[in-house]
């Protein structure tokens, strides 16, 4: 897929972004780490507390981010802001209106993935864009796509059963969109957003939508 721009174009939209929404980065920080304190709570609003931060914080991005500022140097970009509002509207319809997104702590395989993902989110995603040159405000962070995205499939790794699994959709076609940034444009930190998106679709394929049937003993 051939990209319309120009590296130091894409830097610089991230540098007007960051400069035209400071400090609003914080509250974006704190609604990120708002969703992961309520994975540790128990009540009958978390799955629709934490749907509501994911479709805020998707609705931010196709708004905030794609309509307001890549849509300068991307024509594709109406189309990843629509995308990305679509998102945003299923997670409020699904996880607040229907309550179909519950949340809890897990252990094992999902649970690891799930806190390497938020952990690389909100961590190693800016360290490693430091590491590898790209400095503030010209650098990608939390609240816009890439890294939001991977936050996203983390918190989603935390969703309880019946989960509906259409919620990935959105997420796991931007890992397929976004990641070309770690090939074409050097934002080698975009990677995790490949592997995020790998761990998403096998979690799509591999865990059934519905709870197995209880099954009772015969006394």
């Amino acid at each position: 897929m051939r990209i319309p721009f120009s590296a130091e174009q894409f830097f610089r939209i991230f540098a007007q972004y960051n400069e035209s929404v400071w400090p609003l980065q914080f509250a974006l920080h704190l609604l990120a780490f708002a969703a992961i304190a309520l994975l540790f709570r128990e009540g009958r609003w978390k799955g629709q507390l934490i749907s509501t931060i994911l479709s805020f914080l998707w609705g931010w991005m196709g708004i905030g981010y794609h309509f307001l500022f890549f849509t300068a140097i991307n024509p594709a970009a109406w189309l990843f802001g629509a995308m990305f509002l679509v998102g945003a509207l299923w997670f409020g319809w699904i996880g607040i209106l229907r309550s179909k997104l519950q949340f809890g702590l897990t252990g094992g395989v999902r649970g690891w993935a799930g806190g390497i993902l938020i952990g690389y989110a909100l961590i190693i995603y800016p360290l490693l864009g430091y590491l590898l040159g790209h400095r503030y405000p010209a650098a990608p962070t939390f609240g816009l796509p890439c890294p939001t995205a991977i936050f996203t499939i983390g918190i989603l790794m935390f969703a309880a059963a019946p989960m509906p699994k259409s919620v990935f959709a959105v997420p796991l076609a931007w890992a397929a969109v976004g990641s070309v940034a770690a090939f074409q444009l050097g934002v080698y930190q975009d990677l995790g957003l490949l592997v995020a998106g790998l761990v998403g679709l096998v979690t799509v394929i591999a865990r059934p939508a519905r709870c197995p049937p209880e099954t009772t003993a015969n006394v």
